[in-house]
């Protein structure tokens, strides 16, 4: 069975973590993290400051070399960092802090992976800002074990052989049934200590695969809390050798695919008792639906095929009132109030929230 180090991952993973507990003198890191030229690639580093940070203010903007992002040519290389959003550091522990960052041209003009830069502007609006956009997030990955140059298999899994049929392994327990609950522990605790909006976290269908929660996020605080989670569970899996895989259909064959499913409701949709305003949505998705399935991400036509427990959303776009109704849900937030959401697969937070924009009078 494949399973990274092997059995002193614990032991060393601990010793690691208690390099926090060395006195910094009085001085603050602050990790910079930022997306590379893929959009997918996360990118970070460290500065040292002489003071405590309290605020994302206290954060400074920085640069780096963006021809090694795939961001800039070398003869122009520079790219800037804009800090956006704060998080504690769980892994250097207090005083220190992570703060995720848009990336900008020396012109001044969001680089060719910086579409947060974009989503601020539609979220900014007061349309928007009076719809008060809620999202949550389930994001599943699969775990992997690095097998050579390249080369990878899925954690737990016999090397160039495969376990038992799927069936066995979703929200599982027992060593035969679960692979990698010591890693998603402590990536669960990173997020909660670093004030990410955890809600939850399970393992999932197929063997080695994970899924975890963000949410209940407002507007773009989303996307902020998702990629700085994804963030965290990377650093955790280098304390375990371990890779992680987002790719939507990791291995090929009768096992499950990954996706990033996106809850989400507006004041319209939490207020319609009647579900005008939801259908009325779905309309306006069911329109776009060819244009925007190509936003979602690379490689979802194998996932998306109407196997594995999913509906085929590559050419067909479904919705079922009768299942949208068990939806309804009660949240604790300060007073037990009925919320309404309405699941959407293998969307996205801006590309959903925009369809939705600037939505003129309902139809009688």
């Amino acid at each position: 069975m494949l399973d990274g180090k092997g059995s002193n991952d614990l032991i060393k993973t601990k010793m690691l973590f208690d390099k926090m507990q060395l006195n910094q003198k009085g001085k603050t890191i602050v990790e910079y993290v930022w997306l590379g030229g893929t959009g997918q690639d996360i990118r970070s580093k460290s500065k040292t400051y002489e003071k405590k940070i309290e605020s994302i203010d206290d954060v400074e903007e920085w640069n780096y070399d963006g021809s090694s992002t795939l961001q800039a040519i070398t003869q122009s290389s520079e790219v800037l960092l804009k800090p956006t959003a704060l998080f504690d550091d769980p892994f250097r522990g207090e005083p220190n802090k992570i703060a995720f960052c848009e990336t900008y041209n020396i012109d001044g003009s969001p680089t060719n992976s910086n579409f947060r830069h974009f989503a601020q502007k539609v979220f900014d609006k007061d349309a928007q800002k009076n719809e008060e956009p809620w999202f949550g997030i389930e994001q599943e990955y699969a775990l992997m074990v690095p097998i050579g140059t390249g080369l990878e298999w899925p954690y737990g899994w016999p090397l160039g052989g495969y376990p038992k049929p799927q069936g066995q392994y979703y929200c599982s327990t027992g060593v035969q049934n679960n692979y990698g609950r010591d890693v998603m522990n402590a990536h669960y605790k990173a997020c909660l200590n670093a004030g990410v909006k955890i809600y939850g976290t399970n393992s999932e269908v197929m063997p080695g695969q994970w899924e975890f929660q963000i949410g209940t996020c407002k507007g773009i605080e989303i996307g902020d809390h998702l990629w700085i989670a994804r963030f965290l569970l990377l650093r955790v899996c280098e304390h375990f050798n371990l890779g992680v895989s987002f790719e939507p259909k990791p291995i090929p064959g009768d096992w499950n695919g990954s996706g990033c499913h996106t809850n989400y409701s507006t004041n319209s949709t939490r207020n319609d008792s009647d579900l005008k305003t939801v259908k009325y949505h779905m309309e306006r998705l069911r329109k776009t639906h060819s244009r925007l399935i190509k936003l979602y991400g690379e490689n979802n036509q194998a996932r998306l095929t109407g196997e594995y427990n999913k509906k085929n959303f590559l050419q067909i776009f479904y919705f079922n009132f009768l299942f949208i109704l068990f939806c309804y849900c009660i949240i604790s937030a300060y007073h037990l109030i009925k919320y309404f959401f309405f699941f959407l697969s293998f969307t996205v937070w801006l590309v959903f929230f925009k369809a939705q924009i600037n939505i003129p009078s309902l139809p009688n």
